[in-house]
């Protein structure tokens, strides 16, 4: 966790993604490198008859709330103790994030904000978390910046995915409080939730495995249940992708843990 990744824009989530990586800095002697993503080409239009036009007053204005933003984080970072950069790339979120990801520990993005029945809008965080190859937190906007002490839940069904995300989650959740690894249903998978353990307790995390009963209810709902019984401040879980359309790219557990959030979610495809 020495190269953080942080998704910089405007909107109401960044608060909690400074603050965020900032503890995550502090506690594993970070660098913060926070992007900027700038998709100039949306300024330039084409008529039916193939001229090429650029809306310049449009331009100048995203260019001036690029510097504002700068300027605003540049003012908070030089208060604080972790050695940061800003960076400003010419393109969509989920593309400039993608590559400056591929030299990253960890990825910092939010989700969106939740509507009136507590579901998340959509945000890059999906899509980003099936492009690159390191971990993607992604951070409700509405909860406290991440509590690195809190307990952990590690939702395991026994895939590559979720192995992936335990062995990217494994240092964040070494000053937890309590790490519960959940399984839901008989089905162990290809890896044991006992040798999920072992792995976990040979980088120092003691860990305790609580198996659920499937039941009446999905295993997506079973798993926020217990997140919210056990006070989670982090889930860590693998992500899934099950069809070609990007809409329905993911299915069921996944995409129900991202519009629900019971916390902060560490994603690994």
């Amino acid at each position: 966790m020495k190269n953080i990744l942080i998704h910089a824009a405007g909107d109401e989530g960044l608060t909690t993604r400074i603050e965020s990586a900032l503890a995550i800095g502090r506690r594993f002697g970070s660098h913060l490198s926070f992007l900027i993503s700038s998709p100039y080409q949306q300024f330039i239009a084409a008529d039916p008859f193939g001229g090429v036009y650029l809306a310049k007053e449009q331009l100048a204005q995203a260019q001036i709330a690029d510097a504002e933003l700068e300027k605003r984080l540049r003012a908070e970072l030089e208060r604080e103790d972790v050695p940061w950069d800003i960076a400003v790339a010419d393109g969509d979120a989920l593309s400039t994030m993608a590559l400056a990801a591929t030299l990253a520990d960890l990825s910092l993005v939010s989700l969106g904000a939740a509507d009136r029945r507590g579901r998340h809008a959509s945000t890059i965080a999906a899509d980003l978390a099936l492009t690159v190859p390191v971990p993607v937190l992604a951070l409700p906007v509405e909860a406290p910046p991440i509590d690195l002490d809190a307990p952990v839940m590690v939702a395991w069904n026994g895939s590559p995915q979720a192995a992936s995300a335990l062995r990217a989650g494994v240092a964040l959740m070494r000053d937890a409080a309590s790490v519960t690894l959940v399984t839901v249903g008989d089905d162990d998978g290809r890896v044991a939730a006992e040798d999920a353990l072992r792995y976990m307790s040979r980088h120092g995390v003691h860990g305790e495995l609580r198996r659920e009963a499937k039941g009446m209810d999905a295993s997506e709902e079973v798993l926020v249940r217990v997140a919210d019984e056990i006070g989670a401040g982090l889930v860590v879980m693998g992500a899934f992708g099950r069809s070609r359309l990007r809409e329905t790219l993911f299915g069921g557990v996944t995409r129900f843990m991202l519009d629900v959030a019971p916390a902060p979610l560490l994603l690994m495809h």
